[in-house]
């Protein structure tokens, strides 16, 4: 996309659309008597009749008035009352312009960046946010119909008007759409079919990513798995044709490999909960329990684009979980990469086996401080429902300052406890040093507590994102499908710490 980054006037504009917010109290718009004396006077009163409505995130399409301007359409953004529209629903409001954006196959379009600006939200804000809404609502999820021959056409140029610094709106333009485009990215991973995304092939894809943006990546193959003795996900993958993987890409933003945070990200392609099995509707959308490590890339994808001055390693554990003569099964014994050992319990709680190896490398790597993320457990959705993000943390200067990072993106994180109590019966064994499953209430805890088990004192967080990876229908910000959700939040996360560093 070509963003113009000569500012245009009311009159100059050459485009199909114009997008602007609106309000109730219109007329004391700075600009809207310039606007209005271009467009047309009724437009004011078609928006004191309602017949252009004002409500939050209520669009409103009307033909260009005048045959002499290059508009051929207006396209009004219902603001509510100005003065109280949070970031969230602004971001939202961008959604559904994008989706009404992809509907229209608008090719050309113009933002009038001052009538989005609020007294708490300013130009380069806005120009922020609406890119990142407008790119997260226009995207569609790919099909693989034979009967499907439409073209998807491409917005082509973005122009602004604006009184404000046309630089910093077009830098901030651009922020928000990396950030689009890297969430985009992570959706569409979760959303590949399992035959499809393997491990083999997620492993391509970070290879491409690192090149990409010049990041240093290793990619270890079964055999290497085997010689380094990574008995955990190794377990996981014993009932498979398709030989796991354990990714490892690193951001080095200053002169020392130290102060370094660990992205740790499950990236299980499939899983039918081995001999563990799920039920036959348990199974459908298991292609998304690699939510964790689409991410993780994600965010990758954001540090490459903006490299923040922080150093950044993630890890990724790859594998699916199927079932053969040769799977893991339960009262199985295994030794994890760590050392310690684990008695199987249930063959379904898979991603914290494959999470354990994959924390003990990236500490192993130099990772200071970890962050996993993982579609863990059906029990976050029990507790939290579905859209809302579980936590767990051993470390509460680190979460806040996470926490914080989850509310400018938006994404809504809700810390668990995890107890003394609930460890003990981790650690409750006769025949090995920790079982994986010891029951199911309290399951996302034990789940992620599992996890902490291999982190140690380092300090860390973990993210289970079963509930909010995937929407089961369509939503403001994005069709029925993979969400990509923490992409934002990470990167996010990332910037704010170095932001503190400097």
């Amino acid at each position: 996309m070509n963003i113009n980054k000569e500012g245009q006037t009311f009159q100059s504009i050459q485009s199909e659309i114009l997008i602007v917010g609106v309000s109730k109290n219109q007329e004391q718009l700075v600009g809207w008597l310039d606007f209005v004396e271009v467009f047309g006077n009724p437009i004011t009163e078609w928006i004191k009749e309602g017949d252009i409505a004002t409500d939050l995130k209520k669009l409103t399409k009307i033909p260009s008035l005048i045959p002499t301007t290059q508009v051929k359409r207006i396209l009004f953004v219902g603001l509510g009352d100005r003065k109280t529209i949070s970031t969230d629903e602004l971001r939202e409001s961008f959604g559904l312009v994008g989706k009404e954006l992809h509907k229209l196959k608008a090719k050309k379009v113009t933002l009038w960046v001052d009538s989005f600006v609020t007294a708490d939200i300013d130009s380069t804000e806005v120009s922020i946010i609406a890119a990142e809404g407008a790119g997260l609502g226009y995207y569609n999820v790919q099909n693989y119909k034979t009967s499907s021959n439409a073209i998807d056409v491409k917005i082509e140029e973005v122009s602004f008007i604006t009184t404000a610094d046309m630089q910093e709106i077009v830098a901030g333009f651009e922020v928000g759409q990396v950030y689009a485009e890297a969430v985009n990215e992570a959706r569409t991973l979760v959303n590949l079919p399992g035959n499809i995304l393997t491990s083999a092939k997620l492993a391509d894809y970070a290879e491409e990513l690192a090149k990409q943006y010049d990041f240093e990546i290793e990619i270890l193959n079964k055999a290497q798995l085997e010689e380094l003795g990574m008995g955990a996900i190794l377990a996981v993958n014993k009932g498979s044709v398709e030989e796991p993987r354990v990714i490892t890409i690193k951001y080095q933003a200053t002169d020392k490999w130290e102060d370094v945070i660990g992205l740790v990200g499950k990236g299980v392609t499939f899983d039918t909960g081995g001999y563990s099995i799920k039920t036959k509707t348990g199974l459908v959308g298991m292609k998304g329990d690699m939510g964790g490590a689409a991410a993780v890339l994600g965010a990758m994808r954001i540090i490459g684009e903006l490299r923040p001055s922080k150093n950044v390693i993630a890890v990724i554990g790859s594998t699916d979980n199927m079932i053969s003569g040769e799977a893991f099964k339960p009262d199985d014994v295994i030794t994890s990469y760590s050392g310690k050992t684990v008695e199987i319990l249930n063959t379904d709680a898979e991603g914290r086996l494959v999470l354990a190896d994959a924390v003990t490398y990236a500490k192993q790597q130099g990772a200071n401080y970890i962050i996993d993320v993982a579609t863990l457990t059906g029990g976050v959705i029990t507790a939290l429902g579905y859209d809302k993000t579980g936590a767990l943390t051993n470390d509460e200067t680190l979460f806040e300052t996470f926490l914080e990072a989850s509310l400018e993106a938006g994404e809504f994180v809700w810390r668990l406890p995890l107890t003394e109590n609930d460890k003990k019966r981790i650690r409750k064994s006769d025949v090995a040093d920790l079982n994986n499953s010891p029951g199911s209430d309290g399951h996302m805890i034990f789940g992620g507590g599992f996890v902490g088990e291999f982190v140690g004192d380092t300090p860390w967080i973990h993210l289970d994102i079963a509930g909010t990876s995937d929407a089961h229908g369509a939503h403001d910000l994005g069709p029925k499908g993979g969400t990509g959700v923490m992409v934002r939040t990470l990167a996010t996360f990332i910037e704010r710490l170095a932001k503190e560093d400097i």
